[in-house]
């Protein structure tokens, strides 16, 4: 099973709805093109042609977020060697569905007619098969409605409906076909639309619209601040029935929905932009909050959820959930190590901005409870330091590197569960504090004692056994194993650390010095393992490829720590990357250096636009602009 590669595909997004297209705009039928509403494909091919013409492809203008434009040239042979017909697809993405709008432009000298024809193939596979490239032969059945128009149920309670206004549609053996004799005046133009509206009332999620940041300007800066605004703001989305829990979807196409680590570090980078979004994440997380033990689940008490989806996910192996195989996660899955830290760290942030004291009332009973979670369920073995079990019913791996290959000694070996990652500790380190902080503004002035010398102690447990040494030096191991002995990878991990405090200042000097080495920097961004490990590989997922978020995190902890020169250094590195990308910065991309390649080279699965990459750019533009 082959996850589908997406880097030359066009995507236009409203989240949960997207659509995924050759750069030419014809969707054709391969393991991922299609339109898709909440996570499952409701067409896999739409296909546009005039008879009697060839078609070629000239250009696209993709700028992000939810349109596109196709620009073809028509070819007769009676209209010489330059051309003079030219069909432009403007297409557009919303809450409701897709809609396009064919305009054809002629520079004939007479009126030309033609037979134009768009087949449309309704589907009904979910996303999980499709990322594995796992195809099922059944195919939801059309009913023509009174209207001319043709729908179909796709999932559990999906409804998905086409309408061509003025088109004649019939439907063939396994598409619909909708033909139109269009009449191109002389020197003139001409236009038609068709839709394609669906909708999944079982999905949890909706998209939530949004004025997008307006920014000025030509330069490489300011076009990756208008890309990321307006992906961002694709990927909004919000709980069904609750405007005000608005958050980020995680990523298209595979993580289009909410990821508790995912959403809450997109909102935490982009805050400057969005300080709305950070709220909503904190009010969608805080409602799912877990209140019991379940092992199934990963679900605690207290305890921030992994993802939230509309039904059950299988797990087939390739890419992020790479070792799963057979696993099936539940629809509200809690497997992750971090996200109750990012949570109580996030609402820390939204405190500092000036977050309304109603707001803050709302929200102090999670905090308690994600502090809870903290001193009881994140430590299970009672070693002072937060770890995760690879229990066989989830993912292996439950820190943001969750592929099951992540986490490496020097000499590429796998560490063996459970896993204490350094990061983690940062995190909790962070959390401690904030919570502390929190909990003396409602006077509860001893259990803010408590909860510092909680984090102090960590902090020195941490110093004491995370550091390792190399040949260039001292650094923090990425993670302690099921021994607890140091896993001696050295990894972009450390970098997460920055800005936590439970670096010293000379700490985090070694830190930054290490991360800017030519073994993790490659001039395109900071890999995710070192060039010097036996297991690193350029376009391995979490063991060698350059992920952005993954850096704008390091960036905003080089920022906050004060190493200011390092950082206008990395957004540089990354500012440079995503003029290769049409300043659309992917999920990631391969990690060969500077040195080896002119400009970057794909990571060919990768997802853009993605959450947390977009949101990254409100870092680089906070580095470069101070």
């Amino acid at each position: 099973m082959e996850q589908p590669y997406l880097h030359d595909l066009s995507v236009v997004l409203a989240a949960p709805q997207q659509c995924w297209s050759g750069r030419d705009g014809q969707i054709v039928e391969s393991a991922v093109q299609g339109v898709y509403c909440a996570d499952v494909r409701i067409a896999d091919s739409v296909v546009l042609s005039a008879l009697g013409v060839a078609n070629e492809a000239i250009g696209i203008i993709e700028p992000g977020g939810g349109r596109a434009r196709f620009d073809t040239v028509w070819r007769t042979p009676d209209l010489g060697a330059d051309p003079a017909i030219v069909c432009r697809r403007e297409r557009r993405l919303t809450a409701d569905g897709l809609r396009e709008r064919i305009v054809i432009h002629s520079a004939a000298h007479d009126d030309r007619t033609f037979p134009l024809l768009l087949k449309v193939r309704p589907d009904s596979t979910p996303m999980a098969a499709i990322r594995s490239s796992v195809s099922g032969d059944d195919r939801p059945a059309a009913t023509a409605q009174d209207d001319g128009s043709y729908t179909w149920s796709f999932g559990h309670n999906g409804e998905a409906c086409f309408l061509a206004p003025g088109a004649i549609v019939s439907r063939g053996d396994h598409d619909l076909h909708a033909q139109w004799d269009v009449i191109v005046p002389a020197h003139g133009e001409t236009s038609v639309e068709w839709r394609l509206v669906a909708s999944d009332p079982s999905f949890p999620f909706v998209h939530s619209p949004c004025a997008v940041l307006k920014t000025a300007g030509a330069e490489p800066l300011d076009l990756l601040v208008q890309t990321a605004s307006r992906d961002l703001a694709a990927l909004r989305m919000t709980s069904l029935g609750d405007a005000d829990q608005v958050f980020y979807g995680a990523g298209a196409p595979w993580f289009l929905t909410m990821f508790g680590r995912d959403s809450l570090l997109s909102a935490r980078l982009s805050q400057s932009w969005a300080p709305e979004v950070a709220l909503g994440t904190l009010k969608v997380l805080a409602a799912r909050q877990g209140t019991t033990t379940d092992v199934t689940t990963a679900e605690q008490p207290g305890k921030i959820p992994h993802e939230v989806r509309g039904e059950p996910l299988p797990l087939y192996g390739p890419g992020r959930h790479a070792g799963t195989e057979g696993i099936v996660l539940p629809p509200v899955y809690y497997g992750t190590i971090d996200a109750t830290c990012l949570w109580i760290i996030l609402l820390g942030d939204l405190v500092d901005g000036g977050l309304a004291g109603d707001e803050l009332a709302g929200l102090v009973p999670h905090l308690r409870s994600a502090l809870s979670w903290l001193r009881d369920h994140a430590d299970a073995d009672g070693d002072g330091f937060l770890e995760y079990a690879d229990t066989g019913k989830g993912l292996s791996n439950q820190g943001w590197k969750d592929s099951g290959d992540s986490i490496r000694w020097a000499d590429g070996s796998l560490a063996t569960s459970p896993i204490a990652l350094c990061e983690a500790q940062g995190y909790a380190y962070e959390a401690a504090l904030v919570g502390a902080r929190l909990l003396e503004r409602q006077g509860e002035t001893a259990e803010a004692a408590g909860w510092r010398t909680w984090a102090a102690a960590l902090a020195d447990r941490f110093r004491a056994q995370f550091w390792v040494r190399d040949e260039l030096g001292p650094y923090p191991a990425i993670a302690l194993d099921a021994t607890k002995r140091p896993v001696t990878g050295v990894a972009s991990n450390m970098g997460h650390l920055l800005g936590t405090g439970i670096l010293s200042r000379d700490e985090s000097r070694v830190v930054v010095d290490r991360l800017m080495h030519p073994t993790l920097r490659s001039g395109f961004g900071i890999r995710t393992l070192s060039t010097d490990n036996k297991g690193y590989w350029p376009l391995g997922y979490h063991v060698g490829a350059i992920w952005t978020h993954d850096n704008g995190v390091i960036l905003s902890g080089m920022l906050r720590d004060g190493f200011v020169v390092e950082a206008r250094l990395l957004a540089a590195e990354l500012l440079r990357a995503a003029t290769a990308y049409d300043y659309r910065l992917p999920e990631l991309y391969a990690g060969y250096g500077a040195d080896e390649t002119p400009t970057p080279l794909p990571f060919p699965a990768a997802c853009h636009p993605q959450a947390w990459a977009a949101a990254s750019a409100a870092v680089i533009e906070r580095a470069l602009r101070p």
